[in-house]
C-alpha cells in the first residue's frame, strides 16, 4: 500500500481521537532519529557537520546548513532540515523535521529548537520526548539544561501505544497531563505539578503532586491500590507503598482498611544478592475468632491477635552446594481464608542443604507441617529433623551397567502421636542392552537393609500404618528383567510407534507389618507406577512378590496432531497375601487394568485421560480427565476426578472422591475478555460416608470481566465461596483491579 493511501485510511479515526491541543501531541513524528556518527571527534569540543549545502558568513561568523543536516558533539546528535549556527554567541537554531538524541538514548522532536553548540541545553517548541527506557512526553514547550534535566510546560506523559494494529494514531489508554513536568534522567524519574490521570481520554484522578519512575529499576513510591468487598470484612481498601532500600532490596508496606473489622498491616521484604534471593511477607491484625470451627463466631467475642508469616529463599553457595528454605506459619486455622490470602489447608515449613554434581546427590533437610483442617489435631502432624539422603552413581561399572548407592535417614516426631526413626542403605544395578532384533532389555538387581525404631504406635488410628513399638530390621532384595520391543512405521501422512512391554520382577517376602508406614500410604495402581520396581509410593513398604507385568504404548504423530495411549496389567505368580488393601487395584493376583490416553491438536486441543478398570466387571475405579480447548486468548478448561476404590476406612485414609473443575476465558474484543471458573464436589454419602456433600456441592465460583492492553489492566471479579469454617464464612466477594504500567505494579 502506498503511503498516501495508507495515511488516508487513518484520517477518520484520527479525527475522532485527535488530542485537544497540538502542544500535547504524543504521536510519533515522521522524521527518523539521527544515526550515530561514522567517525570519532578529535575532542569533545569539536562539532561534526553533515549537510547537503553549507554556507558561511565570514563577517558575522554564521554557519547555515540545509538539506538533512546532522550535527554530532560528545555523544549528542541532532538532525534537522535547516540549522543556523552563530559561532560568536554559540547559539544553534534548528527548524524542520527536528530530532535530537542525547547520550542516554532519549530522543526529542520539535518544530524548532534553540540550543547551545554543546547540543545539551536549549529550548524546544511543540516538543515530543521519546524515552529510551520506555514512555514519551509531549509539551507546548520544553527546556533542556546542561545536566540533561528537561522541563516541559503544558505537558503529557504516557507509556502506552499511540498507534493501533494498523499503525494508525489512537488515543493512549491513559496519560498524565500536567501544568509542568520535570524529567530527571539521572534519577530515571518524572515529576509533575498540577497533574491528573486521563483514562480513555476522560479526566479522572487529580494528582496535585506526583512523580513516577521510568524503566525497570527499584524506586520508592505508591503502587496500584486494591479495592475489594466481602461478606465478612466489608469494603476493603489497600494502598501499598514501596521503599527502595537499595538497587537489590526493597520493602513494601501495605495498610489494609476494612469497613467492618480493624485494619490489617502487610509487609513484604525482598532481596537479591550474589548468592541468591529471598523474600519475607507478614500480616498482622486483631479480630474475633472462634475456637469451635464448626459454628460461626459468637457475638461479642473479644479481639485476638492474628497474623501470618510467609518466607522463602534459595542461595547457591557454589556450583554444587545450595541451601533453600520456606517458612509458613499462621496464628489460627481460619485467618488465611477469612482475609482471602490463601486456600491452602496445610502449611509446610522446610529447610534443605543440597549438593549436586554429575554423579552424586546429597541432601540434609527438615520440615514441619501446620494443619488448617478443622478435624485434624495439630499434635498428630509430623515434623522431620533431620532427613538425610545421599546417592552415588557409578556408570560403566560391572558388565557395563550402572551402580547407584543410596544412604537415607529420617527422624519423624509428633507432639501428640507416633515417633519414628529410620535408616537404610541400598544398592541398585541396571544394565541396558539392545538385541540384534531391536528389543531393548534392561536387567535390574536391587538390595537394601533397613533399621527402624518407633514409639507410641497405638496413637495412629489406621492399624496398617502403625507397626510395632521398638527396633526392627529388614532386608529387601529384588531382581527384574524389562523387555521393550519398539515397532516404528508410517501411518497416514505421519508415523506411528507401537511398543509392547513385558517385565518380570521377583522379590522375597519381608516382615513389613512390624515396620511403621509413614511415607508409603494411599497407594493406588496407575500408569506411572505400573512397571515400577516398587509400586508403593515411599520407602516404608516394599512390594515383595514375583509378578509379570505386561502392557503396550502406541503413539501416532501426524502433521499438527499427536495421539498416544498406553495400557497395562500385572499378574502375581506367588499366592502370598500382599500388603495392598482391597480397592488399590493390586490386592489380587491379577491386578486391575490401568492406562493413559493423550491427544494434542496443534496448540488448540489438549486432552489427557487416566483410568483404572476393575479386573472383575471392568468397573471404573479411577477416572481422571484434564482437557484444554482454545487459544491463549479464548479457551475452555475441564478437569474431572472420580476415585471409586471402596477401601475400608480402617485400612487406608485416602477417601473416595468425585470432583469437577471448569474454567474458561473468552476474548470478545481486542482488549476485553470475560473469564470464570468453578469447583463442584460431586461426592455423595455412598462414596464417602464421612463426606458432608450431597452429590452436588459447589465449593467456589469466580466470574469476571477484564480489559488489558500494553499498559493498563482494569477488571471486576465476582467470587462466591460456599464453605463455612469458624469465622471464615461463605458468601460473595468482589475485587476491582486497576493497574497502570510504570505506576506501581
Amino acid at each position: 500500500m502506498k503511503r498516501a493511501v495508507f495515511l488516508a485510511t487513518c484520517v477518520a479515526p484520527a479525527a475522532l481521537i485527535a488530542l485537544p491541543a497540538v502542544a500535547q501531541d504524543l504521536q510519533t513524528r515522521t522524521v527518523a532519529p539521527p544515526p550515530p556518527a561514522t567517525t570519532t571527534s578529535v575532542s569533545d569540543d569539536q562539532v561534526q557537520f553533515n549537510a547537503a549545502t553549507l554556507q558561511y558568513d565570514i563577517d558575522d561568523e554564521i554557519v547555515t546548513a540545509t538539506g538533512d543536516v546532522r550535527m554530532y558533539r560528545a555523544g549528542d546528535r541532532l538532525r534537522a532540515d535547516k540549522v543556523v549556527w552563530n559561532r560568536k554567541t554559540g547559539k544553534v537554531m534548528a527548524t524542520g523535521n527536528i530530532a535530537i538524541v542525547n547520550p542516554g538514548g532519549d530522543t526529542a522532536y520539535g518544530d524548532s529548537i534553540e540550543l547551545t553548540d554543546a547540543l545539551k541545553d536549549g529550548m524546544v517548541d511543540n516538543m515530543l520526548l521519546v524515552l529510551e527506557k520506555g514512555g514519551r512526553l509531549a509539551a507546548r514547550k520544553g527546556t533542556r539544561a546542561l545536566d540533561e534535566t528537561v522541563t516541559l510546560e503544558d505537558a503529557a506523559y504516557t507509556p502506552c501505544a499511540v498507534t493501533d494494529a494498523s499503525n494508525c494514531p489512537k488515543e493512549p489508554s491513559w496519560k498524565i497531563t500536567a501544568v509542568r513536568v520535570i524529567y530527571r534522567p539521572e534519577r530515571s524519574r518524572i515529576y509533575y505539578k498540577g497533574a491528573r490521570i486521563d483514562l480513555f481520554g476522560l479526566p479522572s484522578i487529580p494528582l496535585p503532586a506526583f512523580s513516577n519512575p521510568i524503566g525497570g529499576g527499584n524506586d520508592s513510591g505508591l503502587l496500584s491500590p486494591d479495592f475489594r468487598y466481602g461478606r465478612v470484612n466489608g469494603l476493603e481498601f489497600a494502598q501499598p507503598y514501596h521503599i527502595a532500600l537499595s538497587p537489590n532490596r526493597g520493602l513494601t508496606i501495605t495498610p489494609r482498611i476494612f469497613s467492618r473489622v480493624l485494619p490489617m498491616l502487610q509487609a513484604d521484604y525482598q532481596a537479591l544478592n550474589t548468592l541468591g534471593a529471598y523474600r519475607i511477607s507478614g500480616y498482622v491484625t486483631e479480630s474475633p475468632r472462634s475456637n469451635n470451627l464448626l459454628l460461626p463466631t459468637p457475638p461479642n467475642t473479644p479481639n485476638s491477635f492474628r497474623g501470618y508469616l510467609d518466607a522463602s529463599g534459595r542461595f547457591q553457595l557454589d556450583p554444587n552446594w545450595s541451601v533453600s528454605g520456606s517458612l509458613r506459619l499462621a496464628s489460627d486455622r481460619t485467618f488465611l481464608r477469612r482475609y482471602d490470602i490463601s486456600r491452602d489447608d496445610r502449611l509446610r515449613t522446610t529447610i534443605n542443604l543440597e549438593r549436586i554434581d554429575e554423579n552424586s546427590y546429597f541432601s540434609l533437610a527438615g520440615w514441619y507441617v501446620q494443619t488448617l483442617r478443622a478435624a485434624d489435631p495439630q499434635g498428630t502432624q509430623p515434623f522431620a529433623l533431620p532427613a538425610i539422603d545421599y546417592r552415588r552413581r557409578m556408570p560403566n561399572s560391572l558388565l557395563g551397567g550402572t551402580f547407584e548407592f543410596q544412604v537415607n535417614s529420617l527422624a519423624i516426631s509428633r507432639t501428640d502421636g507416633q515417633d519414628t526413626q529410620r535408616a537404610f542403605a541400598s544398592a541398585r544395578w541396571d544394565l541396558r542392552k539392545v538385541t540384534p532384533w531391536g528389543q531393548e532389555v534392561t536387567f535390574t538387581a536391587f538390595g537394601r537393609g533397613d533399621v527402624y525404631n518407633t514409639n507410641d504406635a497405638i496413637s495412629t488410628s489406621v492399624a496398617s500404618y502403625r507397626g510395632v513399638d521398638g527396633f526392627h530390621g529388614r532386608l529387601i532384595g529384588a531382581f527384574a528383567v524389562d523387555i521393550k520391543y519398539p515397532l516404528i512405521g508410517t501411518f497416514l501422512s505421519g508415523t506411528q510407534r507401537l511398543i509392547p512391554r513385558f517385565q518380570v520382577v521377583t522379590s522375597p517376602q519381608t516382615g513389613s507389618l512390624e515396620i511403621p508406614n509413614e511415607d508409603a500410604r494411599s497407594v493406588d495402581l496407575e500408569d506411572s507406577n505400573l512397571f515400577a520396581l516398587n509400586r508403593f509410593p515411599g520407602y516404608d513398604r516394599f512390594e515383595a512378590s514375583t509378578r509379570l507385568t505386561y502392557g503396550a504404548d502406541w503413539q501416532v504423530d501426524l502433521p499438527g496432531l499427536s495421539f498416544s495411549t498406553n495400557i497395562g496389567q500385572s499378574y502375581r505368580l506367588n499366592s502370598e497375601t500382599p500388603f495392598f488393601p482391597d480397592g488399590t487395584g493390586l490386592s489380587r493376583r491379577l491386578s486391575d487394568v490401568v492406562g493413559r490416553t493423550e491427544l494434542r491438536f496443534r496448540d488448540f486441543v489438549s486432552v489427557i485421560h487416566r483410568y483404572r478398570l476393575d479386573k472383575d466387571g471392568f468397573a471404573v475405579r479411577r477416572n481422571e480427565l484434564d482437557a484444554t480447548v482454545g487459544s491463549r486468548s479464548t479457551y475452555f478448561l475441564v478437569g474431572y476426578l472420580r476415585l471409586n476404590r471402596n477401601i475400608d476406612p480402617t485400612l487406608e485414609d485416602l477417601r473416595d472422591r468425585e470432583e469437577i473443575r471448569l474454567g474458561g476465558r473468552i476474548q470478545f474484543a481486542r482488549f476485553w475478555s470475560a473469564f470464570g471458573s468453578t469447583v463442584v464436589d460431586l461426592t455423595n454419602r455412598s462414596e464417602d460416608s464421612l463426606s458432608l456433600a450431597d452429590g452436588f456441592d459447589p465449593v467456589r465460583h469466580r466470574l469476571g470481566v477484564q480489559y488489558e492492553d500494553d499498559c493498563l489492566r482494569l477488571g471486576v471479579t465476582w467470587r462466591r465461596d460456599y464453605q463455612n469454617t469458624g469465622d471464615a464464612r461463605s458468601g460473595n466477594s468482589y475485587l476491582l483491579t486497576l493497574a497502570f504500567k510504570n505506576l506501581g505494579r
